[in-house]
């Protein structure tokens, strides 16, 4: 993640994961959802955060959630239902689910289907959040498989060319496991920036950049903005303008939506005017396309060989998408997750009214 987004030191808090897990379990519990669904719900979003994904993590969702399950946006304990389904393939309806909690059950189906004929393809409708699509892909990855995840909602890309938001921003999520090296785990929306990302920026107080916002019009903004007070910003497709190719972002938008919305029978919100979720969960068994140890070897090559790659003039080495994550979960987990003060701070609140245990601070 950029530095601009990460906690200031002097604003950090640093908490032990399993606190954090602990308080969160109790958290869900209280808003209705069973044993499963806790741990589900638990392993999606402290991940994120273990991973350095705070946009996706407890900061800003924990209060969404809370909220919408006090509005009956959220149902606790859903009673998902699959409406169709062949031996590779299966629509489930999440009858408004969080999807950080049902994405594990339509991934593991994904992953069973595919042990048995090498693809499966899981659609999720009327679903809630999904959180870091990046946790869900690992779910796939850590079974030898190769996962992707792709999920839309909502209407704030604007098109190139386009006057206003008409588009989710349609993130994409990949991983694929290796043998030794840490795996290769994709995660990015289709905008310039996560929508999430603005909600860190607002608490931090920092400026975003050039070309991740639209004016009112649509106008691309190519210089450096305060954050907006508005959580649902006009944004741009990643490269901003036409020129630096914002329509290849437009486009990956595009197969995204026609991928998780139409394809199981639903309308998006630029038809409807309603905000809702819908998602793919993806997984390939790679021992239907090659040997499984060549693959992980070759994976090894392949990593390790960009990880050692000569970094240019001004930067002190190459990544790769899930290198850093791996890095930053190695830390937080020994030495804990730095949450924001007025995230803490929200957390014991949210502790009081609903009488359950307090995050731990680590010294």
């Amino acid at each position: 993640m950029l530095e601009r987004f990460k906690v200031p030191a002097e604003d950090q808090v640093r908490v032990p994961h399993e606190s954090l897990e602990h308080t969160l379990s109790a958290v869900f519990a209280k808003m209705g959802e069973p044993p499963d669904n806790v741990d589900a719900a638990v392993e999606t979003l402290v991940t994120a955060d273990l991973w350095g994904v705070e946009s996706h993590g407890v900061s800003n969702m924990v209060k969404v959630y809370v909220e919408r399950y006090g509005d009956g946006r959220i149902k606790a304990a859903p009673q998902w239902r699959v409406l169709r389904e062949t031996p590779a393939t299966a629509v489930i309806d999440a009858d408004q689910g969080l999807a950080i909690i049902l994405g594990r059950t339509a991934m593991n189906l994904a992953v069973e289907k595919a042990k048995n004929v090498g693809v499966g393809y899981v659609s999720l409708i009327n679903a809630g959040h999904s959180g870091a699509l990046g946790v869900h892909a690992m779910t796939a990855a850590r079974q030898d498989m190769l996962g992707l995840v792709m999920t839309t909602g909502g209407s704030r890309m604007v098109p190139t060319f386009a006057s206003q938001g008409m588009l989710g921003t349609n993130p994409i999520g990949f991983a694929a496991p290796a043998r030794n090296e840490a795996p290769f785990v994709f995660d990015a929306a289709m905008t310039g920036v996560a929508q999430n990302k603005i909600r860190l920026a607002q608490r931090m107080g920092v400026k975003l950049l050039p070309g991740w916002l639209a004016d009112n019009d649509g106008t691309p903004t190519m210089h450096e903005i305060d954050a907006p007070d508005s959580d649902d910003p006009p944004m741009l497709p990643f490269a901003g303008t036409r020129e630096l190719g914002s329509h290849k972002a437009y486009g990956l938008a595009m197969m995204v939506m026609i991928m998780t919305t139409l394809m199981p029978g639903e309308q998006p919100t630029m038809l409807t005017g309603v905000i809702k979720g819908e998602h793919v969960f993806m997984a390939l068994d790679i021992e239907a396309f090659t040997d499984l140890d060549e693959f992980k070897h070759n994976m090894d090559g392949v990593l390790k060989t960009l990880r050692e790659a000569e970094p240019a003039p001004g930067h002190d080495r190459v990544l790769y998408a899930g290198l850093s994550e791996h890095e930053h979960e190695q830390d937080r987990r020994a030495n804990g997750i730095p949450l924001h003060r007025e995230v803490v701070e929200y957390f014991d609140h949210l502790a009081a009214e609903l009488e359950i245990p307090r995050l731990e601070r680590r010294a």
